[in-house]
Parts: structure tokens; C-alpha cells; sequence
């Protein structure tokens, strides 16, 4: 499809047109020209005042699909991710089988094939995620997963993830590290704190994370192996990846977008939409993981989209599901954090596709045209009407935001 984008201020670091206001004219899906003015007899989108960066790119994104189409399916959950702004999603295995062999890799890209969303789904360290032995990973990055993880189950066997960080070295994979010790963390529900004690509910205390991300990281340092940590919550988990980095440590990390803004308290009302894993922690937490983005100890924010049905959440808090579906939803939270836009582009589309190997795309001419276009300064109410979920399970179903994609284009393909 042929697009004319006028009058955009284009952001991305690895253009030489960064911060510049230009048109750029999009010609069977390559951008052949970007200039300052530009006339030309196909389909024009206004973008004065707006911004224009390369497509943005979720690291942590659950579909349900292999087994749990019910939840969200391919085609609603890249819907919605177009209608973030992200033109790449990194797939958690969390399904009906996980996807442990390379049958499950070949059939989601398979089905995943032609569409504006480039989709990468993610092979389990262990097989069925079960934490015991270690899964068909070579022949998984053979069939095209970029990294490896168990999901939202950590791997509690510390051998384990030291094997599977040496053999994921043979073939330059990388792992990734959902940092909890569940033998601290119990079954509790909630983070350990005043809140949690206000609720008389048991508490899972910040240690339960730290000690794993410590653990890791030593593992990580003994195998001179990479390692990714995927959504670390605390002040300390911060710290600690903060002197790992300064040690030379390979190792990366990301935050979900909704613990850059929401804290413990949110939970006073027992309400289980705010029902997350990792739990929603304290206001010094929330400060310290937005230093950190600012600082480059954090690497990138990711969606953590989760879409339950109904009967999984409007239930007592004590038994609803996890999560919340971010998708549409996570460029808006990064702006409430008070993040500037051009580190948000740097965080949402460049360096997760950096961490995952994934080629990133560059706004300049005779490139494949994979790009967003947003508005920091426009508000929007996000509805029911305008979820692209399958699923309704967020807190701002309802609510007004501000920041507002405008437009995704990928693959010859437009979404506005």
C-alpha cells in the first residue's frame, strides 16, 4: 500500500533524518523518498505536529493461542497490537501444549504469516514448562525462536538454568529470566507491605524476586553467558542489575508499563483487574524503576499483555487469574510516567529488538517502511469499542489516556 506521511517529526537514533520534519513517501511498502516537501498522487496522512519512529516491538506479549484461543487468538492479539503501535511481538509460551518442540514454533509462525504484526514466539527452557529437564531448544531456534524462557513460571532449579544458559551458548541464544523464588513467594497474592497488611492478606515479599535476580546473575557471571530479566518490579532488582552491568555481566532487562505508574495501593478495593504478576509494588519501587529506565540500567518496557475471560477475573480477588492486557495501552503509561518521547522510542522499538537479535528498522530511504506515527498531546478514551482483545481484563477500559497512535504501517500493511 502507497502512503504519503506529510510534515512528521521523524525520531529514531539510526537515521539520519533524526529529529528532522520531513514527508516521507512510502512506495510498495520501501520509503523511496523523504524530503521536506513532497507531491505525490497517493493516499496522505497529516502528521504535522506528530511524531513518526520505527514500529514498536513488545519483548513480553501472551496470546493464547496454541490451546487458549479463547483468551486471544493470532489475528485479535495482533489487532490490538496494532493498534498500539507495535509492528513486533516476542510470543511467551504460556499455552495449551507450551511451546516446547519446534512443531509449536513452526505452526504460529506459520499462521502468524502476512500479517502488519511481525510475530516471534518465544521456545520454554524446559519441557511442558514443567522446570525438570530442558526442552528441544536447538531444534526450536532452528525453527525460528529467537530466545527462551518458561514464561510466567521461573525456574526454580538453579541447575537447570545453568545448563540452560551453556547450551543456549552454542548457538547464541538467549535466555530469559522471570525472576521469583516461589518458595518465598508462596501463594501469596499480593506485594508484602502496609498494604497488604491494611488488607489482611499475606504478602509476597520484594526478596522473593531479588534473590532469583541475584541468583541469575551469578549464574550468568560463572557460565559468561547473556541473560534477559523479564519484568523485575523492585528497587533493589534495579540495584542489583546496576552493579551487574558495571561488572561487564551480559545482561539486560524490562519493566511492564503498568508498574511504571501503578502502585500497591490501586489494591484497596480489592478489585482483581489490578491483579498482576509480578505484584504492583510500592511508590519507592515506581520511582526506582523510572530512574532506571533513565538511567539505561532498564532496557526496554514491555506490554505484559495477559487476556483472561471474564469468569477469570470479575471473581474474588483471592482467585482471580493474573494479569492485564497492555497492548493498546503501553505507549500511553510510558508518557504518564513522565519518560521523554524520544527515550520511550528507545525503549519500546529500538533496544527490544536489539536484545532479541531482531533486524531493527531504520526510517531512511530505500528501507522497508515499518513505522508508527503518534501524537503525545492528543487524549483518547480507551472502551470497549476500541479494544481489539478478545479479552476486557484492564483497569482503563473506561478511562482517558493521553498519548494516541495514530498510525501502524508494516508489511504493505496500514492500521489508523
Amino acid at each position: 500500500m502507497n502512503l504519503l506521511i506529510k510534515s512528521a517529526t521523524i525520531l529514531d537514533p539510526g537515521s539520519s533524518f533524526h529529529q528532522r520534519v520531513a514527508d516521507i513517501l512510502i512506495e510498495n511498502g520501501v520509503i523511496t523518498r523523504i524530503a521536506d516537501d513532497i507531491d505525490a498522487d497517493t493516499e496522505l496522512f497529516d502528521a504535522e505536529g506528530k511524531y513518526v519512529s520505527p514500529g514498536f516491538f513488545d519483548l513480553n506479549c501472551n496470546v493464547g493461542e496454541l490451546g487458549l484461543e479463547t483468551k486471544e487468538d493470532l489475528h485479535s492479539g495482533t489487532m490490538a497490537a496494532a493498534a498500539g503501535g507495535f509492528t513486533g511481538i516476542a510470543l511467551m509460551p504460556n499455552t495449551q501444549p507450551p511451546v516446547h518442540s519446534k512443531s509449536e514454533v513452526e505452526y504460529l509462525l506459520n499462521r502468524s504469516k502476512g500479517n502488519l504484526v511481525d510475530v516471534y514466539p518465544l521456545g520454554t527452557i524446559s519441557q511442558k514448562r514443567e522446570g525438570k529437564d530442558l526442552a528441544e531448544m536447538y531444534d526450536m531456534y532452528q525453527s525460528g525462536a529467537k530466545a527462551f524462557t518458561d514464561g510466567n513460571r521461573p525456574v526454580q532449579d538453579a541447575g537447570l538454568m545453568e545448563r540452560a544458559l551453556l547450551y543456549a551458548q552454542g548457538f547464541d541464544a538467549l535466555v530469559f529470566s522471570y525472576p521469583e523464588d516461589t518458595a518465598i513467594a508462596g501463594k501469596a497474592k499480593v506485594n508484602e507491605g502496609e498494604i497488604s497488611t491494611l488488607l489482611g492478606m499475606k504478602g509476597i515479599p520484594s526478596l522473593a524476586e531479588e534473590l532469583m535476580v541475584a541468583r541469575d546473575l551469578y549464574l550468568a557471571e560463572y557460565t559468561v553467558s547473556r541473560i534477559h530479566f523479564t519484568t523485575i518490579s523492585t528497587a533493589r532488582s534495579v540495584e542489583l542489575i546496576r552493579e551487574a552491568k558495571r561488572k561487564g555481566i551480559e545482561v539486560t532487562c524490562d519493566v511492564a508499563a503498568h508498574h511504571l505508574i501503578l502502585t500497591d495501593e490501586a489494591l484497596l478495593g480489592f478489585d482483581s483487574l489490578y491483579k498482576v504478576k509480578p505484584p504492583l509494588r510500592t511508590a519507592d519501587d515506581v520511582a526506582a524503576l523510572v530512574k532506571g529506565l533513565k538511567d539505561g540500567t532498564i532496557d526496554a518496557i514491555v506490554s505484559q499483555h495477559t487476556p483472561h475471560e471474564i469468569e477469570f477475573k470479575d471473581v474474588e480477588f483471592e482467585v482471580a487469574e493474573y494479569g492485564i492486557i497492555g497492548l493498546q495501552t503501553a505507549f500511553s503509561l510510558a508518557l504518564k510516567a513522565g519518560l521523554p518521547v524520544e527515550l520511550i522510542v528507545e525503549k519500546l522499538a529500538v533496544n527490544p529488538r536489539e536484545i532479541l537479535g531482531v533486524e531493527l528498522p531504520v526510517i531512511a530511504e530505500d528501507e522497508k517502511a515499518n513505522l508508527v506515527v503518534f501524537d503525545t498531546d492528543a487524549e483518547w478514551e480507551y472502551t470497549a469499542a476500541n479494544n481489539k482483545s478478545k479479552s476486557a481484563n484492564s483497569p482503563y477500559i473506561g478511562q482517558r489516556l493521553k498519548g494516541k497512535v495514530l498510525l501502524t504501517y508494516n508489511n504493505q500493511q496500514i492500521f489508523k
